[in-house]
């Protein structure tokens, strides 16, 4: 078979033929006069094992010596390399987080990259037994559990993404009128999925709170660095819409109950 031939049934490039023939992998039977490679059933056989074994990760020169050595230990070969893949993912995982993370202080910080990096660099920094001991002594049983379910800078799910995306719109009114429409609508929203998340749990609420405006306190439970500023432009705008909601006739709009941003 022609090299274009092989090339076409099996979807790999002449260019890459050409290369594993110029290190030894993969050589053709044969060349016709005008020096065109050849290649036999068996050719087309071990190219199919050289992509099988590249498809699990293996880099060429090791194919080769799997290919050629007849004292290649398969199962060791095999484990080894299981291995490796498996330490892959993790570092992987460990990626994945850090972006996730980079993505989400992004969106907080406004796109001031250098801000969130900074601020992603003093979490990571943290001791994470430390972190573990200091939450369990401020909190209690019930209140680890809700704990888990407050909205993660590494997180993925929509509650996350969705305070994270509340908590940049607020940081971008900051020199707005706490009072107006705009920053009004931020915290209703807010008001509303701390009702879904955290109905009647107004004591845990308080608590994280009075953590959350302690910039001493929130770092040492490992919340993500929000400014004073916004934190006291945050107040100023739950307090304008506690007002506005007490001072509406009866009937007039939803009751909000009361609390406060827990990200």
């Amino acid at each position: 078979m022609h090299i274009r031939d092989i090339a076409q049934l099996t979807g790999i490039t002449v260019r890459t033929l050409r290369y594993y023939d110029s290190i030894g992998l993969l050589n053709p039977a044969s060349k016709t006069e005008g020096g065109h490679r050849l290649y036999t059933e068996e050719d087309l056989k071990r190219l199919q094992q050289i992509q099988f074994l590249k498809s699990m990760g293996y880099p060429l020169k090791e194919i080769q010596s799997m290919l050629t050595d007849p004292l290649w230990n398969w199962e060791r070969g095999l484990k080894n390399q299981l291995a490796y893949i498996l330490e892959e993912q993790q570092r992987l995982k460990s990626m994945e987080v850090s972006i996730r993370e980079f993505i989400n202080g992004l969106m907080i910080e406004r796109g001031d990259e250098q801000e969130a990096i900074q601020k992603l660099i003093q979490l990571t920094k943290q001791d994470k037994t430390k972190l573990q001991s200091y939450k369990e002594s401020l909190l209690s049983g019930d209140e680890i559990v809700l704990w888990d379910k407050l909205p993660a800078m590494k997180g993925s799910d929509p509650d996350s993404l969705e305070w994270i995306a509340l908590i940049g719109q607020l940081q971008g009114c900051i020199h707005e009128d706490p009072s107006c429409k705009k920053v009004q609508n931020i915290i209703r929203r807010m008001l509303e999925k701390q009702q879904e998340q955290f109905h009647g749990q107004d004591a845990f609420l308080d608590k994280l709170w009075e953590a959350r405006k302690s910039p001493e306190e929130s770092h040492r439970l490992g919340l993500y660095p929000l400014e004073p500023e916004v934190l006291e432009y945050m107040e100023k705008a739950y307090s304008a819409y506690m007002i506005a909601q007490t001072s509406e006739p009866p009937g007039s709009s939803k009751d909000q109950e009361g609390g406060h941003e827990n990200q």
